[in-house]
C-alpha cells in the first residue's frame, strides 16, 4: 500500500514554526484565486499561544455549519474559521471570524488509517456567517452522484504550494479534473487504497492538493454552477503532486444523509 499524506498543517505537528511567506505562492500548479470567486472557502485556524494558525480549508454549507475533513479537527485545539477572507496574513475588509463551538466527526473515523474513509466532520459556528458578496453558501451535489471521468473541477485553498513548502498567504486554485474510480482504483494508479466514498481528482503531475488544503472544497462545475463534490483528504507522502497519484477527497455525495442528520438534530 502507497503512503499517505494527510493534508492538515501545522496542526499535525502540534505547532507552527514561524511560517515564511514567498511571492507567486500556489497551490501545486495553480494560481491565485480572484478576490472572493469562492465564496463558500473558509480558512479553519486553531490557537496556539495568543495567535491564531491557518490549519485547513472548509465549505460553509448553512450559515452556521461548515464542512471540512475529519482529520483536521480530531484534536483537542481551539478552533475559529474565517469566512470572506483572501489573504490570510492581512486584512482584505472583507473577512469575518467566527468560533467553532461545536465539532461532529463522523463516527467511523479512524486517525489511524485514513484510506479506511469517512475523513469528514462538520463544525457547528457559534453565531451565524453574514452572508454578502463575498460569503456564500456552498451548493452540495445530489445523494449519490456520480461525477463522469475527466469532468472538470477546481481545487481551492491556501495549502503548500510544493512539498516541503509553506502555507500560501492568498487563496490559490488548480484544475483537478474527475478521475474515475475504475482508474483511480486501478493497480497502477492508488489501488485498493481508494474506496467508493472518495473521488480522485488530477494525477498529471502537475497540479494538486498539498498540506494545508485539507478539508477544503473540490468544486466542480455542474449545469451552469459550481457543487462541492469533494473534501480534500490525502496524497502521496511521495509528494504532493505525484504522477498517477492524484488528490484524493471524500466523496461529499456519498454523505448526504449523514449531513442532513447531524444539522437537523444538532
Amino acid at each position: 500500500m502507497f503512503r499517505l499524506l494527510i493534508l492538515a498543517a501545522c496542526v499535525l505537528l502540534g505547532q507552527c514554526s514561524e511560517m515564511y511567506i514567498e511571492e507567486m505562492e500556489r497551490v501545486v500548479g495553480g494560481t491565485e484565486a480572484s478576490r472572493n470567486a469562492w465564496p463558500w472557502q473558509i480558512s479553519l485556524q486553531y490557537m496556539s499561544g495568543n495567535s491564531w494558525y491557518h490549519t485547513c480549508g472548509g465549505s460553509l454549507i448553512q450559515p452556521r455549519w461548515v464542512m471540512t475533513a475529519a482529520h483536521c479537527v480530531d484534536r483537542s485545539y481551539t478552533f475559529r474559521v474565517a469566512v470572506g477572507d483572501h489573504n490570510i496574513y492581512e486584512n482584505d475588509g472583507t473577512e469575518a471570524y467566527i468560533a467553532v463551538n461545536a465539532k461532529f466527526i463522523h463516527a467511523n473515523w479512524n486517525p489511524n488509517n485514513v484510506a479506511a474513509g469517512y475523513d469528514i466532520a462538520l463544525l457547528r459556528l457559534a453565531s451565524n456567517a453574514v452572508l454578502n458578496s463575498y460569503v456564500q453558501l456552498a451548493a452540495l451535489p445530489s445523494n449519490g452522484e456520480i461525477l463522469s471521468h475527466n469532468h472538470p473541477c477546481i481545487i481551492t485553498g491556501w495549502g503548500y504550494t510544493r512539498s516541503g513548502g509553506q502555507v500560501s498567504a492568498t487563496l490559490q486554485q488548480a484544475p483537478l479534473p474527475v478521475v474515475d474510480h475504475a482508474t483511480c482504483s486501478s493497480s497502477s494508479w492508488w489501488g485498493s487504497t481508494v474506496k467508493s466514498t472518495m473521488v480522485c481528482g488530477g494525477g498529471n503531475g502537475a497540479q494538486s492538493g498539498c498540506q494545508g488544503d485539507s478539508g477544503g472544497p473540490l468544486n466542480c462545475y455542474v449545469s451552469g454552477r459550481y457543487y462541492v463534490h469533494g473534501v480534500t483528504s490525502f496524497v502521496s507522502s511521495l509528494g504532493c503532486n505525484t504522477y498517477m497519484k492524484p488528490t484524493v477527497f471524500t466523496r461529499v455525495s456519498a454523505y448526504i444523509s449523514w449531513i442532513n442528520n447531524i444539522i437537523a438534530n444538532n
